[in-house]
């Protein structure tokens, strides 16, 4: 086998290729090949970890066979999606808020917004939070005493060119998820950068990073923490 044997999303791959061969929902690398948009020899080089199976497969693999994307990223060990709750709306109102827990981050981080990822994910309410919010848990330790290890913070998903308010806190997404205080640095009269700060600054000097390198900011709007809601 090849170096991508043990990477979790080959490896989940080929069990869900052996299993969907199994019952007979798939017979040969061809027809897999053909919903992803790819090659026969290009999955054949997946199954041998001789490659990296890429974001845009998973999402088409699991889309097609509705396979669960966090059973592919190790997150799950339920292959197939759960039943629909009786909903056609992506978020039912009763259930407002998505949660991402640690172990998802770095799922999440990889397509944000990606309904195929999100669906499988955990959904709770909170009184008086309206609307397609999502929440984050948090680890480590350098936002303290804002925010704690363990923490849940809730956030709703600010539209690209939105105005961003300096020294607040939102959770970045780049290729991590985090949360920071924000300030915002300008080329002339474009913001081209943003400096991200923790608020333990004794411990974890701030950090800039490209505009272009941010796919998504979250607007947090509470944290809960021992189990209590703190705006």
């Amino acid at each position: 086998m090849g170096a991508f044997s043990e990477v979790i999303s080959n490896k989940r791959f080929h069990e869900a290729y052996t299993i969907l061969k199994a019952e007979k929902k798939i017979k040969t690398k061809n027809e897999i090949a053909q919903e992803l948009g790819t090659y026969n020899h290009v999955i054949g080089q997946i199954l041998n970890g001789e490659r990296g199976i890429t974001v845009e497969q998973i999402q088409k693999f699991c889309r097609c066979y509705d396979i669960d994307a966090n059973y592919l990223l190790g997150i799950t060990d339920q292959m197939y999606k759960k039943e629909a709750m009786g909903s056609t709306a992506p978020y039912p109102e009763r259930l407002n808020i998505t949660l991402v827990p640690r172990k998802a981050l770095a799922g999440y981080a990889m397509s944000p917004g990606d309904w195929t990822f999100l669906d499988s994910l955990q959904r709770f309410s909170v009184p008086g939070l309206e609307g397609n919010l999502t929440a984050f848990e948090i680890s480590g330790d350098s936002m303290l005493p804002t925010i704690t290890n363990g923490d849940i913070v809730i956030c709703e998903n600010m539209e690209r060119g939105e105005p961003i308010r300096d020294n607040q806190v939102y959770v970045i997404v780049t290729d991590v998820v985090v949360a920071k205080r924000i300030q915002q640095l300008k080329s002339g009269s474009t913001v081209t950068k943003l400096r991200l700060i923790s608020d333990n600054g004794d411990v974890y000097r701030p950090y800039e990073v490209d505009l272009e390198e941010v796919q998504q900011i979250l607007r947090v709007k509470c944290r809960l923490t021992n189990h209590a809601m703190l705006h």
